[in-house]
């Protein structure tokens, strides 16, 4: 008897081959609910039974000692963050050195790509106390809600004063540069009033990879841990799924290339420049990302303790046989 899996997670395109049933399972039967927000806990969450979830906010909770959630080492959301730092057009910014004394804006504090981003911007030399920091909505069509989660300090990390959107504050300077990791609405295109701060950030990006060995991880699969209970086999079940279809999608993406026009150079790239284990999923091959990403939430004041990797993620932290091969499209 297959087992049905109610699985909330938002528009990756990998899913597709899982949401329209060109990869099954004789176990599982999954039913894909997409999602603009991540839920905030699956554990609670009456209509889901597995969830894509924030690393940061899953650790935040193992710190705390939760253990209603079965946390699974595949990370259904990766990316180098170098390009998520955006400035105005006409800004003199074009290096991360030259955001030391700068104010930056960021959509939330916490949040797992921030977290990775502003290590990055660390490792340039501009820490946390290097900078001025504020927390609020990207846009005018974001909502009003608290991002600074209880970590804000008063004259270094506060939220936008009058709740203005930050692209506004950054088209007139009064913010210097800003994380985001999905581009506002009119970004793209040669009458673009922002850019990037780097220029050339897939030679940043490519050269950390060197440096760390990883695509830092932001988003993860986890899944309610009163379901793993009845049904233990069930987390390796759904993640090899989860892999199989990033498998598919990837061998579709080579094979239909046309959506846009250079979709096809981006594929060679990340073939050529990137191992093919860069995607994999698993404890044993993610197991140096996970510690830092734990570092980095213990440093940036985050967590009150250093978890190790088996900390968060007791229940494959020996299993280290489990890793499944996914070379997949760049999220």
């Amino acid at each position: 008897m297959r087992i049905t899996v109610r699985l909330a997670v938002r528009d990756w395109d990998y899913y597709t081959p899982l949401a329209l049933g060109d990869v099954t399972s004789e176990r599982l039967d999954v039913k894909v609910d997409r999602v603009g927000t991540l839920i905030g806990n699956v554990a609670a969450d009456p209509h889901h039974d597995a969830a894509e979830m924030s690393f940061s906010r899953y650790a935040s909770a193992r710190a705390n000692g939760e253990t209603d959630v079965i946390g699974v080492p595949n990370f259904v959301m990766r990316g180098f963050r170098h390009r998520c730092i955006i400035t105005a057009r006409n800004s003199p910014v074009t290096r991360l050195e030259h955001l030391a004394g700068k104010k930056i804006g960021v959509t939330g504090w916490r949040d797992s790509g921030n977290t990775w981003t502003r290590a990055a911007l660390s490792h340039a030399g501009v820490g946390i106390e290097n900078a001025f920091w504020f927390a609020g909505r990207l846009t005018e069509a974001h909502p009003i809600t608290d991002r600074l989660d209880g970590f804000g300090r008063p004259g270094r990390i506060e939220a936008v004063p009058g709740e203005r959107p930050m692209m506004q504050l950054l088209e007139t300077g009064e913010l210097d540069a800003v994380f985001t990791p999905f581009m506002p609405e009119g970004f793209f295109g040669p009458a673009s009033k922002f850019r990037h701060v780097l220029t050339d950030f897939r030679a940043e990006e490519l050269a950390y990879f060197h440096e760390v060995g990883y695509v830092p991880g932001m988003h993860l699969l986890g899944l309610k841990a009163s379901f793993v209970a009845e049904h233990p086999w069930l987390p390796e079940e759904l993640s090899n799924l989860l892999d199989e279809s990033q498998r598919v999608w990837l061998e579709k993406r080579r094979k239909y290339a046309d959506t846009t026009p250079w979709i096809i150079d981006e594929l060679g790239h990340v073939a050529r420049d990137l191992p093919s284990h860069w995607n994999d999923s698993g404890f044993a091959v993610n197991e140096r990302m996970i510690a830092d990403f734990a570092e980095q939430l213990h440093l940036q004041g985050l967590t009150p303790m250093l978890l190790s990797p088996a900390n968060l993620f007791p229940h494959h932290s020996d299993q280290t046989s489990g890793s499944t091969s996914r070379t997949g499209v760049p999220a």
